[in-house]
Parts: C-alpha cells; structure tokens; sequence
C-alpha cells in the first residue's frame, strides 16, 4: 500500500508536471512558522481584561488647606544650591 501512494507520488511530482501544491507548502509553512511564534512570544491568547484585574476603587483626595511657604514675585530664576555648574559633584562614578 505505501508503495503504492509513494509510487503515485513520485510519477506525480516527476517531470513538468508538478503539482502546485508543492509551490504552496513553502509559503504555507513560513506563515504557519511566523504565526505559531508571533503567538508564542506574545501571548495574545493568554492576556487579561485589563479593566477587570487592574480594578482600583476611587477614594477622596485627602489634603489640607494650609500654605507653606509661598513665594510670589519673585525674580530670582535660579534654585538656592543648584550645582548645575559643578558636573563634578554632580556625576559620581560608580566603582
């Protein structure tokens, strides 16, 4: 029976007459290997409802209303300490 089909085969892909199935099975193949890792990797028919796990109940803005230490009209454009002109103080290296 093998012999047969492989027989069958063999006459059928022999010569100029091949089937175009064989043309077709190697796209075929790099679209199934293309999905089968793209479905592997990103887990798409695994994820989770985003807006039922990730559920967070709202509460009231807790606070006060006390100022701390306004300062208005001020012209002084620059932070008190800033050491933006001393990189070496700045970049500490990492031994």
């Amino acid at each position: 029976m093998i012999e047969v089909v492989l027989h069958q085969f063999v006459l059928a892909t022999s010569g100029d007459d091949a089937p175009l199935w064989l043309l077709a099975a190697g796209p075929a193949g790099a679209v199934a290997t293309y999905w089968s890792l793209y479905r592997y990797y990103r887990n798409t028919d695994k994820s989770h409802a985003y807006e039922r796990d990730t559920l967070i109940t709202a509460q009231p803005v807790q606070g006060h209303r006390e100022k701390v230490r306004h300062i208005s009209r001020t012209r002084d454009s620059d932070i008190d300490g800033d050491n933006s002109g001393d990189h070496r103080v700045r970049v500490q290296r990492l031994e």
